[in-house]
């Protein structure tokens, strides 16, 4: 057998093995990978931002609890001062940490969906309240609709490496807000089995929210036991004010056992401090306001710890989510996190960028690939979103599954082992074997799951690029969601459950569109 003919034979091989599919487990990449390789700060420094953040609680504190979070929290032995202010000692932070949950579990409609934040096991999700969506074709935004969300969870449903789907874009065509709340629900829990985050207006919203999620659940009981949807709450305006109505929806939430996400959400410079370490603090208190709350009300409740600061471009005061500042200042967080060992959250891949191009894409890889090598839980906003969360783009959003693979990949490291180091491969390849590794029954064991092949990126040479027609990467995203949103309908409500949940709530999407 000639070189040739043995090199042609490993390249059939290969391609055979590729062709395979592989079982979750054995996946290159996957959910709940370990991160936290990567520490921006000095574990010195985490200890000074700590004891800040407990000063700043305790000093300067909170206005504007409502009288239920009031009496909770000074019922847990939080001070009201003279001036309207919540003042929170350190032993009851301490106290609140103590009991906080740690264990949670994100559960998806369907089991293996299910998520489990905390340590460093990382998930990359979408998350936003975009009101354009961006057309790649005319280079245009428009107001997205209930059609373009539910288009979404559809896509992201397919998406290997999105594990979860937290509502990206407000339906700008529902113009009440309580049937845009319930709309948004029931968009996102038809079009994907995966764990739904969402954010709700009003707490007078909530008994027809939970009314909607108990009939997609199969019951309260069904509900309570297996919560597949978590609440986005931006309970704090920050600097260092509680967001009334939103502190009323949280109690609601944790009444119905609906896990949340506390979030802070400061803007550096403007809502926040302007150096990056002053925004940690703000954003690592606000938040531990948010757990003394949260256990004040119901002990142990699951909860991720939010610190969601932004970064401003200081000539402008505009948001800059594209930046190398957000990127550390991602990572700085996801590292706080890890101090107080709770599951955590926060922004990452947000591109400044309008459209999905090559800004775009350093963008978002940036920050993806450091939010999770800092080990960050739940990496939000994590693809599709453009002009600093004000787009969503469905192309990006399909390109953005390729670019988190890659970021996954980072995370996962190298393993070192015996096998790795490859002394007895080397052996064989170099005395008397071929003197390549090409065919080595290594290349063929690993190749599937020590690497991460793009779906859509291009890796051909410049002359087999020209002889498959020079494809566009923004047309192969466009003709895959072309693809996806043509074929793939899931039944995720059953039809007598979507007949009462449309005889007692006004749903926008036609029964067509979901083709129940």
């Amino acid at each position: 057998m000639t070189p040739r003919q043995r090199r042609a034979g490993g390249r059939a091989a290969r391609q055979a093995l590729r062709a395979a599919p592989l079982a979750e487990a054995v996946r290159p990449v996957r959910a709940g990978l370990q991160g936290g390789a990567y520490s921006p700060l000095a574990e010195a420094e985490v200890q000074r931002i700590h004891r800040a953040a407990l000063e700043a609680c305790a000093t300067i504190g909170f206005a504007d609890a409502p009288p239920s979070g009031v009496a909770a929290l000074t019922g847990a032995g939080a001070i009201l001062g003279d001036d309207g202010r919540i003042r929170i000692p350190a032993a009851l932070i301490e106290d609140s940490l103590a009991m906080a949950a740690r264990d949670v579990t994100l559960f998806g409609r369907d089991p293996r969906h299910d998520l489990h934040p905390g340590g460093t096991r990382v998930h990359f999700g979408t998350a936003g309240a975009a009101v354009h969506l961006v057309d790649v074709e005319t280079r245009e935004y428009r107001e997205c609709t209930v059609q373009d969300l539910y288009d979404a969870a559809r896509i992201v449903d397919v998406l290997d490496n999105v594990h979860f789907f937290q509502r990206p874009m407000v339906c700008r065509d529902i113009a009440d807000n309580f049937e845009m709340d319930l709309n948004t629900i029931y968009a996102c829990c038809a079009g994907t089995s995966k764990h739904v985050g969402t954010s709700f207006t009003e707490v007078a919203h909530m008994a027809g929210a939970f009314d909607l999620i108990h009939r997609i659940a199969g019951g309260e009981e069904a509900w309570r036991a297996r919560p597949f949807i978590s609440n986005s709450n931006c309970f704090v305006v920050p600097p260092m004010k509680f967001a009334t109505e939103s502190c009323l929806v949280m109690e609601a939430c944790i009444r119905g056992g609906m896990p949340v996400l506390m979030l802070s959400a400061g803007q550096a410079g403007a809502t926040a401090p302007a150096p990056i370490a002053g925004t940690v603090v703000q954003a690592v208190a606000e938040c531990l306001a948010g757990v003394v709350y949260v256990n004040a009300i119901k002990p142990g409740h699951p909860a991720i710890f939010g610190t969601w600061p932004f970064v401003s471009d200081l000539r402008t005061g505009a948001m800059s989510g594209g930046s190398g500042e957000q990127a550390l200042l991602t990572a700085a967080c996801a590292q706080m996190h890890r101090f107080y060992g709770l599951p955590g959250g926060a922004a990452a891949g947000i591109a400044d960028a309008k459209l999905p191009d090559m800004q775009a894409g350093w963008e978002q890889a940036v920050s993806n690939a450091m939010a999770g090598l800092s080990g960050l839980n739940m990496v939000y906003e994590s693809v599709g979103m453009h002009a600093s969360l004000l787009g969503f783009c469905l192309e990006s959003l399909i390109l953005g599954d390729d670019m988190l693979g890659q970021c996954l990949r980072c995370v996962r490291g190298i393993e070192v082992t015996d096998e790795t180091l490859s002394l007895e491969t080397m052996r064989a390849v170099c005395l008397g074997g071929p003197g390549h590794y090409l065919g080595s029954p290594q290349t063929l064991a690993l190749m599937q799951t020590e690497y991460v092949y793009p779906r859509l990126g291009d890796r051909t040479s410049p002359k087999e690029w020209a002889e498959i027609g020079k494809p566009d990467l923004i047309a192969r995203a466009k003709k895959d969601k072309e693809r996806i949103l043509s074929n793939h309908f899931p039944r995720y409500i059953d039809v007598t459950t979507d007949r009462e949940i449309r005889a007692a709530h006004r749903i926008h999407l036609p029964v067509a569109a979901v083709r129940i």
